[in-house]
């Protein structure tokens, strides 16, 4: 059975899994889909078409599904995905996807969105990400499997930060972040590699030390970057994340790839 405080206001349209909880004074629309052991503590509102996944727990305050902060939209049935296992703390902000991106937002599984931090339209977050206090993202924002975004930074539209990647507190962010890699600044410049993410997800001594070795030729002086990155291929090309940085700074983007500060370069 679902636990329902009597003072929510529940659309009757809405579906609610078993073993729910809505607590006081929260506000479920029509088209919502809450699944099974979601948890809306109390004063949450979650409209349009949004659909929670199981054992998701949203703090006091937060806003899920309302129109998106984009004059381009005109009312489209997009939609706000959230999967399971995630928190959601108090005053968060999630927006639906409009009709220039996909039509959707979507968010992974068994991710932290710490207080007050915004996520626009279109922003697509893989599993176990993190976003620290105040962090945003603008519309369109792709953010990799256990990335951590630092308090009080800003996410431009349309930027890819990679998996396993930081960025500092406080950072403004302009142009996609590599895989792995650590930003920081304003505007955020690439600092080295997460190495202490990359510690802590067990990563061995060996592919760290493969990793900085050819992070440092990706990023040295000499030679193009397609050339350096050929010559990395070359001589990483059976170490996996080193092929994911390869393959994500060759991928189609609309922002240029995140630099080093000259120097950190030298």
């Amino acid at each position: 059975m679902s636990k329902i405080h009597p003072s929510a206001i529940i659309s009757s349209n809405a579906e609610i899994g078993e073993g729910a909880a809505i607590g006081p004074y929260c506000v479920v629309g029509d088209e919502v889909i809450l699944d099974e052991g979601v948890e809306l503590l109390s004063h949450v509102v979650v409209e349009g078409r949004t659909h929670i996944g199981s054992n998701t727990r949203v703090f006091p305050f937060s806003s899920l599904g309302h129109n998106p902060q984009d004059l381009k939209y005109h009312g489209e049935p997009s939609r706000l995905e959230i999967g399971c296992n995630n928190i959601i703390r108090e005053h968060v902000t999630m927006n639906p996807g409009t009709e220039g991106g996909g039509m959707v937002t979507r968010i992974g599984n068994n991710c932290l969105f710490m207080v007050g931090t915004h996520i626009a339209h279109d922003c697509l977050i893989d599993d176990h990400a993190i976003m620290v206090n105040n962090a945003t993202l603008g519309g369109h924002v792709e953010v990799g499997e256990f990335a951590i975004i630092g308090g009080l930074s800003a996410v431009h539209q349309f930027v890819r930060i990679g998996k396993h990647a930081m960025v500092g507190g406080m950072s403004g962010v302009e142009h996609d972040v590599i895989p792995y890699g650590s930003v920081m600044g304003n505007r955020a410049r690439l600092s080295g590699l997460n190495i202490v993410g990359l510690k802590r997800r067990a990563f061995s001594r060996d592919d760290i030390h493969e990793l900085r070795k050819a992070y440092r030729m990706i990023f040295a002086a000499e030679g193009t970057l397609n050339e350096r990155l050929d010559d990395v291929s070359e001589d990483f090309g059976t170490i996996e994340p080193v092929v994911e940085i390869i393959d994500f700074i060759r991928a189609d983007s609309s922002r240029a790839i995140c630099q080093p500060a000259m120097e950190d370069a030298a």
